[in-house]
């Protein structure tokens, strides 16, 4: 098959955050399966300054090479893309996101028809893309090119929608009959996200469980109506990981490279974990480590009510990222008053977040909702054990086998579920089992990328 991959960011050229993972890593599993693909991306400030090579192939289009030969088109247009952000700066979003990404999709299926790339898929990522499918079904309507290609959506965070002012249609170029409840409008508004939900063949989300969440009005941010609606095109499938960055027999940030087979030295690194934070060096105390964005939707509100509890239930915790400004003074107050058992790194640091993994017991991610989650993935390699809230991908990824879940979303039950992973920390024929059925999980682009292989090849059939 021919498949174009369309996303607003691509690691390793532009990246905010998990989308541009996906589309780095799923077309180089898909090319692995056999397929031909090609990806389309806005050619930011970003893609400037890496250090892949980047050819002229026109005055405004540009390419670089990903694995054995798939070809990443950059397209080119300074006054929209040469910025130091890639949606917003500071003070906010781009007043002329809408211009910025309508211009992003028009110039996509040209440059499909320049090159000669007649897709069988186009597989479009989050609202930047989702004009693709409308305009393909509009203004590409009767061009044989594009007969028989099949568009694919697929939705990484339905909290991000696209949302912009009426008054601002007509720089879209369509009709003005496509703002209507079964187009682009959305409590008068245009909703980027929604024309492409609308508009493409198949829908699909990064876990199956998500898949299902979206339809709920808890989950849906108001799209819920046009999801069930449209249930009967909507799939889910769960992310990979890049086990040549996430392995811990390879890894080259963490003190001791370790495997199945001598699994006993993740113990070194969870002595090198504590030496690094200045916790006390104690084997025997169960190291809980988190690695996020520090925001409500990632559990923080529910861990911040808690943190004094938790602190003194014997255990340590070591907390990486940065976010919301009240969850940084929260925590800073409690590292402060808890030294021994709290270590926090309000920052991105990649090098710790691989010692974190390798390093910890247990990994928490007490997420309000997550699409798909990569953590709790990662950490399943490193023996790390995740604890997690059951939602989203957490749900179709951790269980009592392997991890620990609360399905009630409060701090009563978070602090018994930490309880619950601390006494079982301490019963070691218990967690020898738990750490090394962890160990064996497989969550690989290749069996994502043929799980997306069979939805492309149904869409063709259809």
């Amino acid at each position: 098959m021919k498949i174009v991959q369309a996303a607003s960011e691509v690691v390793p050229f532009a990246k905010t955050g998990g989308l541009a993972d996906v589309v780095g890593a799923l077309p180089l599993a898909l090319e692995r399966l056999g397929q031909e693909i090609i990806i389309v991306m806005p050619e930011y400030k970003q893609v400037k300054n890496s250090k892949i090579k980047v050819n002229k192939l026109k005055q405004d289009i540009s390419y670089a090479t990903l694995g054995e030969n798939i070809k990443v088109y950059f397209i080119r247009n300074d006054a929209y893309f040469n910025r130091e952000g890639l949606y917003g700066d500071k003070t906010g979003d781009y007043k002329d996101n809408l211009e910025r990404f309508s211009y992003y999709c028009r110039r996509t299926l040209e440059l499909l028809k320049e090159i000669n790339f007649k897709p069988d898929i186009i597989h479009l990522h989050d609202w930047q893309a989702s004009l693709i499918p409308v305009y393909l079904k509009t203004h590409y309507l009767n061009d044989q090119f594009y007969k028989d290609t099949r568009t694919l959506l697929t939705i990484h965070n339905i909290g991000y929608q696209g949302l912009f002012p009426k008054e601002e249609f007509p720089k879209l170029g369509l009709d003005w009959s496509l703002f209507n409840i079964e187009g682009l409008e959305f409590y008068q508004k245009i909703n980027l996200l929604k024309a492409g939900i609308e508009f493409s063949d198949i829908i699909n989300t990064v876990s199956p469980t998500y898949s299902h969440q979206i339809q709920t009005k808890e989950f849906g941010f108001g799209l819920e109506g046009l999801l069930t609606k449209r249930k009967d095109a909507i799939f889910g499938i769960l992310n990979g990981v890049d086990y040549s960055i996430w392995n811990p027999q390879t890894d080259k940030f963490i003190i001791k490279n370790y495997s199945l087979k001598n699994w006993e030295d993740k113990y070194k690194n969870k002595e090198d974990l504590q030496k690094f934070c200045n916790l006390p060096v104690k084997k025997d105390i169960c190291l809980f480590g988190i690695v996020s964005r520090l925001a409500e939707q990632k559990g923080f509100d529910i861990l911040t009510e808690a943190i004094d509890v938790i602190s003194k239930l014997g255990l340590e915790l070591v907390i990486l990222g940065t976010g919301d400004l009240r969850y940084h003074e929260i925590l800073l107050a409690v590292a402060k008053k808890y030294p021994k058992v709290i270590s926090l790194h309000l920052r991105f640091d990649d090098p710790l977040a691989h010692k974190i993994y390798a390093g910890s017991d247990i990994f928490m991610m007490p997420s309000k909702y997550e699409p798909c989650g990569l953590g709790q993935l990662i950490s399943l390699k490193y023996g790390t054990i995740p604890l997690v809230f059951k939602t989203g991908g957490l749900a179709d990824t951790v269980n009592k086998d392997n991890g620990f879940v609360f399905d009630k979303y409060d701090k009563e039950e978070l602090i018994k579920t930490i309880k619950r992973a601390i006494e079982t920390f301490k019963d070691k024929n218990k967690w020898q089992v738990l750490v090394k059925r962890a160990m064996q999980y497989d969550f690989s682009w290749e069996v994502s990328a043929q799980r997306y292989i069979q939805l492309y090849e149904r869409m063709l059939k259809a």
